[in-house]
């Protein structure tokens, strides 16, 4: 796996999306492209803050999953909100697994690193998956707050 850099994004606007009530693959390494999908998914208060989180426990639940909303069908739309985020990206599709273990190597490098006399983890992780520049991508964005 890519060394992990870690990035901070201020993201100017919402990104938008149709909720479904679909529940996630463990696995999106065959995801095609065909609809954007993100998944916002509550972490465990102890471990979101934790240096060294377990990783079969940092994530709590599932809030919601939302897919492209290019259609506009009328339905319930959630969102990514605009704000400041822990950011990595992968251009491959990623499962579960993999994410996972690159989410609690983000929260470790940012806890480490002096970006924590900037920033605070929130407990909240979005997982977004695309298809940009003829392949798949795998984003993962962690509310940070400013201090």
């Amino acid at each position: 796996m890519e060394e992990l850099s870690l990035r901070i994004l201020d993201l100017r606007s919402p990104l938008v999306y149709m909720q479904t009530q679909t529940s996630p693959p463990d696995n999106h390494e065959n995801y095609t492209g065909q609809e954007e999908l993100l998944f916002c998914y509550e972490l465990d208060p102890a471990q979101s803050s934790a240096l060294e989180p377990e990783r079969g426990r940092l994530l709590a639940a599932l809030a919601f999953i939302g897919c492209g909303a290019k259609n506009g069908n009328g339905g319930k739309t959630v969102s990514l909100p605009a704000g400041t985020y822990l950011f990595a990206q992968r251009r491959q599709a990623l499962g579960k697994n993999e994410w996972l273990d690159i989410a609690v190597e983000q929260q470790k490098e940012c806890l480490k690193n002096k970006l924590r006399k900037q920033y605070e983890p929130q407990p909240s992780l979005y997982v977004r998956y695309l298809f940009e520049d003829g392949s798949p991508v795998t984003q993962l964005f962690r509310p940070a707050k400013n201090l």
